[in-house]
């Protein structure tokens, strides 16, 4: 079960009134994230893709509560204008400015159909976007790149002395962990990551990489491992997954909100931190724990779970295994995750079960 932040009053102090500019701002983790700042009183820019101008899906309740921007990341002239316009406002108040960067093409099996845009986005889009922050003049308080697990690949064997085990031989990630992309989706995440220390290093930003471990949750796309489970569970007798086999670290998307925050807020700047739930589960015991609950709370009978080849990853670029270890962050900042996975399961399966009309059109499956 959830419990309750500890410092959530100091954090509704630091935040109450300041201006926040997020990208992706209407996506998965960048939705909620919207909903936690607007429920702290801070003053939230979103900046929107153009193309999402036709109608925004999560955001939309939070429209007369926020500012929105329209652009495209890859545009430098459309990210100039948006800076410059949250400058100007941000102005206004005592406290510097945040800037939280989650926007992303970030499925690992798309970056290898989507190659050009992959790179275009994740990487010149956050190069844009620091560029613009320095251009501009503006003085912040931080800037957040949202990096992920996958950077980590598998242990490369040459250098096996650097990494850490736990007592069953699992590795454990964490920020001093070797980095070995296997996706053009994790290498453009590698270079966003370092692009963000060079504008700390080279220009003096602000700026700070939050590392994240796979976020699950309500509203996620379901063409992710959580919800394709989910959906096909709601729909049909039979799950059809890739490889079963790959473990990773499920963090249920509240607490990654609050990992953002807190590393905004309490991070040092020039700094990367880690965050996940601490423990990882194999694809096909996470689908079955998925079905039991699911079972359990009514939404389906019986399913059976299979694997298709043509679900896997291409080549050998799977990666095996994946576990944070986020006790740097513990120590400096104090976050840990609250959402344990049965709670954090609920929850997602009650989203995807009574709001079929925002994901239907999206899934991978027939």
């Amino acid at each position: 079960m959830e419990k309750k932040d500890p410092r959530e009053n100091e954090i509704r102090r630091m935040l109450s009134g300041r201006h926040v500019f997020v990208t992706g701002a209407d996506g998965f983790i960048g939705s909620h994230l919207l909903d936690k700042l607007v429920e702290y009183e801070a003053k939230v820019h979103a900046f929107i893709r153009v193309k999402s101008v036709i109608g925004i899906r999560n955001i939309a309740h939070l429209k007369d509560k926020i500012t929105t921007h329209y652009g495209n990341l890859v545009d430098k002239h459309s990210v100039d204008i948006a800076i410059g316009k949250f400058k100007e406002e941000a102005e206004t108040s005592d406290k510097k400015p945040i800037i939280f960067h989650l926007a992303a093409q970030a499925h690992v099996g798309e970056s290898w159909l989507w190659p050009y845009e992959t790179l275009m986005s994740n990487v010149i889009g956050t190069f844009n976007l620091l560029q613009s922050v320095v251009d501009s003049g503006m003085d912040i308080f931080k800037f957040d790149t949202a990096g992920t697990s996958e950077e980590y690949g598998n242990v490369k064997e040459d250098v096996k002395h650097h990494y850490d085990f736990d007592e069953h031989g699992c590795v454990i990630q964490h920020e001093r962990t070797p980095i070995n992309p296997k996706s053009i989706y994790a290498t453009s995440k590698v270079a966003a990551d370092f692009l963000t220390m060079n504008y700390h290093d080279g220009y003096g930003l602000p700026t700070v990489v939050t590392r994240m471990f796979n976020n699950y949750g309500p509203r996620q796309n379901p063409r992710y491992i959580t919800g394709t489970i989910i959906t096909q569970a709601l729909s049909r007798d039979e799950i059809l997954l890739g490889n079963l086999e790959p473990k990773r670290d499920f963090c249920y998307v509240g607490d990654g909100v609050r990992g953002h925050i807190y590393i905004a807020l309490f991070g040092r700047p020039g700094d990367m931190y880690c965050y996940g739930y601490g423990k990882n589960i194999s694809m096909k015991d996470w689908a079955d724990l998925i079905l039991k609950i699911g079972k359990e709370l009514g939404y389906w009978e019986k399913r059976k779970v299979r694997s298709v080849k043509e679900r896997f990853r291409p080549g050998e670029s799977d990666v095996y295994e994946l576990k944070v270890g986020y006790e740097k962050l513990h120590k400096e900042t104090g976050w840990k995750p609250l959402v344990d996975w049965n709670e954090g399961i609920r929850r997602t399966i009650e989203w995807y079960a009574n709001n079929r009309d925002k994901w239907a059109g999206l899934v991978d499956w027939k």
